[in-house]
This record gives C-alpha cells, structure tokens and sequence, in this order.
C-alpha cells in the first residue's frame, strides 16, 4: 500500500527587488528568502533563483525532491506579461500542479482576503487594484520602461531626472538633488549611471526621496505628489467606493499615505496579510480547500 503523504502548498512572491517562498507541510511553515525573480527582466536568472529558493525550502523542511514535485504551487512574479511567459516558468518548475501568473491577484488577495476594496501595489514596480464582488480590475504592472509610476524604480529614475532639469534650470534645485549631483560628480555621472541601472538600481533610491519628503525637501515632495497623484486617478478609473477600504502595500506604498486626499487617506487600511499569503491561499484553492 502507498504511504500517504501530507497536503502540501507552496507560494512565491517574487518581485523585482527580492523573491519569497513559503511552504505548508505536514501543519508546518517554512520560509525563505531570495534575490530578485522578475521574469521580464531575467527570465533565465529568474528560474534561477526560484530553483535555487526550492531546493532551499525542501531542505528546511527535509522534504525530497519526489514529495516536492507533489506539492500544489501558485507563483506570483513580477513581470510576466503573458502566456508564454507563464508556460516557461512552469516547465522549469518540479511542480505537477503549478500556477505561474504576475504578483497582482496574489497581492490583493493578500490584502484584501474575502472583502471588497483597493489595492496600491507599489515596491520596485507598481499597480493599482479594485476588488469588488463580481471581479478584480487592475490597472498598471506594465513595467519600469511604460508604467509602474509612482513606484520604488519610478522614484529613482525621478529623481535622477529632476536634478538633471534643475541642473539645466527649467524647476529649482532643492538640498536632495543638490546632494545627487555631488554623489554623481555632475550630470555625466548621472548620465553614465542612467546607461545601465537596473530598475532595482533605481529603487534603492527610492528612501532618500521618501526621507527627504518628509523633511520637506521641494523636490522630494513634489515626486511623492505626483506618485500619490497616480494612485487617485487610478482609483477614480477603476470606480472604487470610498466607502470600502484601500490598502497601501510594498515598501513603498504606505509613505504615500501623508499625500493623499483626506478622504481617501481616511479610507486606508492595514492590510489583512501579504502577496505570500496570498499566493498560499491561491494554491489551497488550487488544491481544492483541503490544506
């Protein structure tokens, strides 16, 4: 007769700074942290990465390989944009049961859980979300080259931009892009820089404009204005009802809060868990409730 094996789940949230995995074994949790798996990127470091992430995992859990393969997988990772970006991530997998989609739905289905509302998705990338009971509607997560405005990429480069336009005297220079142009050595340098910087590059750049925002930096405050700008006319596109509630989530999510309108800073919540949760709750259903 066939030992039975435990239900097993695994979820990963995989972003463009860093990439999370968890699973659900034999009523244990079991957590690890990796590098960058953006799929648009770097498919092939992406793979890497996630491969890399599993054998970790299975080893915390002293799992082989066999009973990993049995596992029920949701993977949510940034930049997958269609199916053939989804297939190649799945055929790379030990999974018999996997699904490979971007991080949005894990994202508000970790925030949100089974209510209705608004989801701002924004770490190194970005996307605004609206979940009602018919459905989920999204806008943005079109990557650092067309979109992910407001995000932690988007402020980088931003700032990076504007101290180039003060340097050439079209808005006025203020302490941060002053301190930016000394770090590059002057506008080459930030040019130079600009030649290969990767998005997560740019958005490690990202808390000294949050910082010097809050200090009141001019420039700092008007690059969180015009983030925070994005996510109320995202909001208006996508109808959602101020009376329900928002979550503000990423690293950098939460610090445009300060530059929302009353009414809908009033509105904002903690959010019930993270795109990991999310992903595990995907992957029971997948699996059919039974973990």
């Amino acid at each position: 007769m066939n030992e039975s094996r435990p239900t097993a789940l695994i979820g990963i949230d995989g972003g463009g700074t860093s990439c999370r995995f968890c699973l659900l074994y034999a009523g244990q949790r079991f957590e690890h942290r990796a590098g960058s798996a953006n799929v648009s990127n770097d498919l092939a470091a992406a793979i890497t990465t996630l491969r890399h992430g599993l054998e970790i995992l299975a080893d915390e859990a002293e799992i082989d390989s066999s009973a990993l393969e049995e596992c029920t997988a949701y993977l949510g990772l940034a930049g997958v944009m269609n199916d053939d970006d989804s297939r190649a991530v799945a055929a790379a997998m030990p999974f018999r049961r996997v699904t490979v989609a971007d991080d949005r739905l894990s994202t508000v289905e970790g925030a949100l859980g089974e209510v209705e509302g608004a989801v701002a998705g924004i770490g190194t990338g970005s996307f605004i979300a609206a979940k009602t009971s018919e459905a989920v509607r999204f806008i943005g997560g079109w990557g650092p080259v067309f979109g992910d405005e407001g995000s932690g990429a988007w402020l980088g480069r931003r700032l990076l931009s504007e101290t180039l336009l003060a340097e050439d005297g079209i808005v006025p220079h203020s302490d941060l892009s002053r301190a930016v142009l000394d770090e590059f050595g002057g506008a080459a340098g930030i040019v130079a820089y600009g030649r290969s910087a990767t998005p997560a590059r740019f958005a490690l750049r990202a808390p000294s404009v949050v910082e010097a925002a809050e200090r009141g930096d001019e420039t700092a405050v008007r690059l969180m204005g015009a983030g925070a700008s994005y996510i109320v006319q995202s909001l208006k596109a996508l109808d959602w009802a101020s009376d329900t509630r928002l979550c503000l989530t990423g690293g950098v999510g939460p610090h445009y809060r300060r530059y929302l309108p009353e009414d809908i800073s009033a509105a904002v919540r903690s959010p019930e868990g993270n795109a990991l949760d999310g992903s595990l709750a995907l992957a029971a259903r997948m699996a059919g409730g039974t973990a």
